[in-house]
């Protein structure tokens, strides 16, 4: 099955090189689409100049910046993989971990897979309250779509093409992940959760997602759960 790798990116010029690198050094993908959601600090000029060196790998660029959920929808839309597989460009997650999310769908037992950061797998010990706001959105998740997921907001979701493109997405910004969770939920999709590893930069690092964002996460969750 061909996968299709699809990095959304906004202002991330000091980690886009080294995500790409490693995304390239699993030799899995044989697909890498980069969306630029309208950076200003000069990532889609190093991409620019970065991507005609690499085969099989494409750019697209926003004109302004529009939120991630419309980066990831440009890149599903562009991408022509049996399989899909979102990349943060953070490197909070690790390509390394390609393999063991590939391992369900490959055995034909899955349709998504999320790699979990609460299923044992290594991670860096910081952000406590982060994680405290993640594991209640995915408990709200649980509740609302009687489901067990242990990581809703996971950045690491890989999907069988044909289920991924049959969904109507509206997501902008981060309410992406609630969103294609509730509807692939309502579609009794073959889910597994997988254990990853995870590297979470903090607020002083960069990090984007903040509390507006849970907020939103939640109405996405109730929302979703009545209309599609």
């Amino acid at each position: 099955m061909m996968l299709s790798v699809v990095i959304p990116v906004y202002n991330e010029r000091g980690t886009i090189e080294e995500i790409l690198a490693r995304v390239l050094a699993e030799d899995l993908a044989k697909e890498i689409i980069i969306v630029d959601d309208g950076s200003v600090d000069g990532t889609r000029e190093l991409l620019q100049e970065l991507i005609p060196h690499h085969k099989n790998t494409h750019l697209i660029l926003h004109e302004k910046n529009q939120g991630k959920g419309a980066a990831v929808r440009s890149g599903i839309e562009a991408a022509h993989g049996d399989l899909i597989l979102i990349q943060d460009a953070d490197l909070e997650y690790d390509p390394r971990d390609y393999p063991a999310l590939l391992a369900p769908i490959e055995e034909g037992k899955a349709d998504v897979v999320y790699g979990s950061r609460f299923l044992g797998g290594p991670h860096r010990v910081t952000m406590f309250w982060h994680m405290v706001a993640n594991k209640l959105l995915t408990l709200i998740t649980n509740v609302l779509y009687n489901s067990i997921l242990t990581d809703m907001e996971t950045g690491y979701k890989l999907f069988r093409s044909e289920m991924i493109k049959s969904i109507p997405l509206r997501a902008r910004r981060f309410d992406f992940e609630p969103e294609i969770t509730a509807k692939l939920l309502k579609r009794n999709a073959r889910i597994f959760e997988v254990p990853i590893s995870f590297n979470p930069r903090e607020y002083s690092e960069g990090k984007k997602i903040g509390l507006k964002d849970a907020f939103q996460a939640v109405w996405a969750l109730i929302k979703y759960r009545f209309v599609d």
